[in-house]
């Protein structure tokens, strides 16, 4: 499956007139009392592995934490994938030696379209999207969010649970600081029934329930093909937990809401809009993917159609555009789609993908007197449509997954520089999408 919207492959721009929002989201709820009145309420992996057997794996037993025969840390690395496509048959699990860059497979797990993972903060539960219908499905499919308990000494995945995503084409995954929620953007191909998120509450052994509440955005973008009605791609919390961000690709905004955790003791329910509102996008922009630094006062967002990562002040709740940069080279001709972006474990650096024609890793370096990017350098990824990377916690790897070429790339990195070796090792799998490091111990 290779779905031709945001979600999953290469940007399609288009100029038109701009679509004005009669209204700018819709709520709609499962819970009437929560809200205060006057809202609208699996892989045969393609494998010629190109790693050799991890010599110092984590004791399966015990599951103490264990360091690499080069010395390095030792990791789970989990890696979610599309699996219409018949080269995948959902998660794998890989332990990774941060040493030398060695893997091996060790566990995978069946599931539709695991796109887009989320590891809860004990790191005893993972959870996956189920990334349908996708652009060839009927408008009346449902996606799926789909639990599995992870045993941390052994890497195996169990399937617990699977819910509907109250919505088409889930896409991203948060836990709420308090990990009582889980939230799914649900980025909808189909107008009907359009870009919305979900929340779902946790039990306390794992399983998923039911969405509590679905949000609805409604209005459109210039862009047409891309922008015709509401596409949300990212929800993500704000560092003090207390404010939640939906960055909406159709209607070019960032969509602010207060999270109030116990909605019984307040008239605002579990998620209100702020007073703001929304921190208005560049209108064709795209906005796809948010992270905030360590220090809570800064952000950065991708945007989609035009390439580009914003910088943004942050300060409770209000996000303030300071500085916009290109991720496009100089003269490039060709179709771009920014991706994902994720700051290095030190916060000094930030890289970001560039699919289309480009099919780069962008790396900035971070002013920490400011938070501003410069850019440092462009990296191929060695395959097409790069949509998620991850560095690994030790900050010397990082891994690209390229979507339409079944491969995924392990860079070593210097995090005194930044810089990404030249020689990075390769791994055959299908469709690789998303890629999550978890300690073991």
């Amino acid at each position: 499956m290779h779905p031709s919207h945001s979600c999953g492959a290469n940007t399609r721009a288009s100029a038109s007139a701009s679509t004005t929002n009669s209204q700018d989201v819709r709520l709609t709820h499962f819970r009437p009392a929560v809200w205060a009145k006057g809202f609208a309420l699996i892989l045969s992996l393609a494998a010629a592995q190109a790693f050799a057997q991890t010599p110092g794996a984590p004791d399966a037993a015990s599951g103490a934490a264990t360091v690499g025969a080069a010395g390095g840390e030792v990791y789970d690395l989990l890696i979610g994938t599309y699996t219409g496509v018949g080269k995948s048959e959902g998660i794998y699990v890989y332990r990774f030696d941060a040493g030398n860059g060695e893997l091996s497979r060790i566990a995978s797990a069946q599931t539709v379209n695991p796109s887009y993972l989320v590891v809860s903060r004990d790191r005893n539960y993972v959870y996956a999207v189920n990334e349908l219908p996708g652009d060839n499905g009927p408008a009346s499919q449902r996606g799926g969010v789909s639990a599995f308990r992870f045993d941390r000494a052994s890497g195996q995945l169990s399937f617990l649970n699977r819910v509907s995503s109250d919505g088409n084409d889930p896409c991203y995954l948060a836990i709420s600081p308090d990990g009582k929620y889980l939230l799914t953007a649900n980025y909808s191909v189909a107008a009907n029934p359009g870009g919305s998120f979900a929340v779902f509450p946790l039990a306390a052994d794992g399983h998923v329930g039911t969405s509590v509440l679905t949000v609805h955005h409604e209005g459109g973008g210039p862009v047409k093909g891309r922008q015709d009605n509401s596409h949300v791609h990212s929800t993500v919390f704000s560092p003090d937990g207390r404010y939640l961000f939906a960055q909406d690709l159709g209607v070019d905004k960032v969509f602010a809401y207060r999270y109030t955790p116990d909605p019984s003791a307040s008239s605002r329910g579990l998620f209100g809009p702020t007073e703001r509102r929304y921190t208005p996008i560049k209108a064709g922009s795209g906005p796809r993917h948010l992270i905030f630094d360590e220090s809570g006062k800064h952000a950065y967002l991708t945007t989609e159609l035009n390439a580009s990562v914003l910088v943004f002040d942050y300060h409770d709740g209000q996000l303030t555009q300071v500085q916009t940069v290109s991720m496009i080279a100089p003269g490039f001709k060709g179709k771009i789609g920014g991706g994902a972006l994720h700051l290095s474990p030190d916060g000094r650096f930030l890289y970001a993908t560039n699919r289309g024609d480009a099919n780069e890793l962008v790396a900035f370096a971070v002013d920490p007197r400011n938070g501003h990017l410069k850019l440092l350098k462009r990296y191929p990824t060695l395959g097409k449509t790069p949509r998620e990377f991850a560095i690994d916690p030790s900050g010397r790897w990082l891994v690209v997954g390229n979507q339409e070429s079944d491969s995924a790339y392990f860079f070593r990195r210097d995090p005194a520089t930044g810089e990404l070796a030249s020689d990075p090792k390769r791994l055959s799998i299908g469709s690789p999408v998303d890629f999550k490091f978890v300690s073991p111990s």
